[in-house]
C-alpha cells in the first residue's frame, strides 16, 4: 500500500510539474549538437565552457520564452558526414545515446543542431573526402531521416558550414579546391530543406546561413591563427568567435521553434 502511495505521488508531482510549464507559457528545450571539431571547440582553452553549443545554450536560456535549456555536444574532430552514416556505425550510436538520455522528458521539444561538411570538403586527409555536393546531399538525407525515425516529432535544424582560409592545411588537405568544393554544399543543403518542408513540413529546418561570410570577414579577430603546412591558415573559432558562432545557432534554433503556432 505503501508503495502504491508513493507512486500516486510521484505521478502527481510529474502532472503538476506539467502543468506549471503549461502555465508559464515557456519552451523547454533538449539539444544534441552534431559536428567536427569547431562544434567541439578545437584549440579553446576550456571547450566545456567556451564550445560553441555552450554559448548556443546560454543565448537561448537569456530569451524569456525560454524555460530551460539542456544540451550536449556531439561534436568530433575530423569528422565527415561518412563518419555520421547510420550505417557506419561509429559516431551514430554515440549520438543517438545522447539523445536518449532525453526520452523521459516529454514535455521539452527535442532540436538536433547539425553543422557538418568542412571535413567532407578535405582534399585529403579525412574519411570519405572529397565529398561530391550530389554524395553530401545523400549522407544528410540519410542521417536525417533516420533522426526523425527514431524521434518523431523532433526538430532538425542544419547550419551551413562556416568559411576557412584557401591555405588551410593541417593534418588534412583543404585548400582552394576544399574552400570551392565547401561552398557547392550550400545550395544541396537548401535543397535537402526544401525537400524536407514537403515530406515533413515543420520538422527540418536551415539553421545559420551568415556565418560564413561574417567568418570571413573576421577571420582575423575571430577565428584562431594556425600554423600549418601551406602558412598561418584560419579554421577554427577563438573565444570571441566561439560566442558570435554559439549567438548564429541559437537564433536559428529559436526561429525553427517559433514555427510551431503554439510557441
Amino acid at each position: 500500500m505503501r508503495r502504491v502511495r508513493i507512486m500516486i505521488c510521484m505521478l502527481l508531482g510529474t502532472l503538476m510539474g506539467l502543468s506549471a510549464f503549461a502555465a508559464e507559457g515557456k519552451r523547454y528545450v533538449n539539444i544534441v549538437f552534431i559536428g567536427n571539431s569547431i562544434t567541439e571547440g578545437m584549440g579553446l582553452s576550456n571547450p566545456t565552457r567556451e564550445a560553441p553549443p555552450v554559448k548556443a545554450a546560454l543565448y537561448l536560456s537569456k530569451r524569456p520564452e525560454i524555460g530551460s535549456v539542456k544540451y550536449v555536444n556531439r561534436g568530433r574532430s575530423g569528422c565527415t558526414t561518412v563518419d555520421y552514416l547510420p550505417e557506419t556505425n561509429t559516431l551514430f550510436p554515440w549520438m543517438t545515446a545522447a539523445a536518449d538520455s532525453f526520452r523521459d522528458e516529454t514535455w521539452a521539444d527535442l532540436v538536433f543542431s547539425i553543422m557538418l561538411g568542412t571535413n567532407d570538403s578535405a582534399i585529403s586527409g579525412t574519411n570519405g573526402c572529397p565529398v561530391s555536393p550530389e554524395r553530401y546531399y545523400e549522407n544528410m538525407r540519410t542521417i536525417i531521416d533516420r533522426l526523425l525515425a527514431l524521434y518523431p516529432g523532433c526538430r532538425v535544424v542544419a547550419h551551413r558550414p562556416i568559411w576557412y582560409s584557401p591555405n588551410t592545411y593541417n593534418g588534412s588537405k583543404y585548400m582552394e579546391e576544399g574552400l570551392r568544393r565547401l561552398e557547392s554544399y550550400y545550395p544541396q543543403l537548401q535543397k535537402l530543406v526544401d525537400d524536407y518542408a514537403r515530406r515533413f513540413p515543420g520538422q527540418v529546418f536551415l539553421g545559420d546561413t551568415t556565418g560564413f561570410d561574417y567568418f570571413k570577414e573576421h577571420h582575423r579577430t575571430d577565428f584562431q591563427a594556425e600554423k600549418g603546412n601551406a602558412g598561418i591558415f584560419y579554421l577554427h573559432p577563438n573565444a570571441d568567435g566561439a560566442v558570435r558562432l554559439g549567438e548564429l545557432w541559437g537564433k536559428a534554433i529559436l526561429r525553427a521553434l517559433e514555427e510551431d503556432k503554439t510557441f
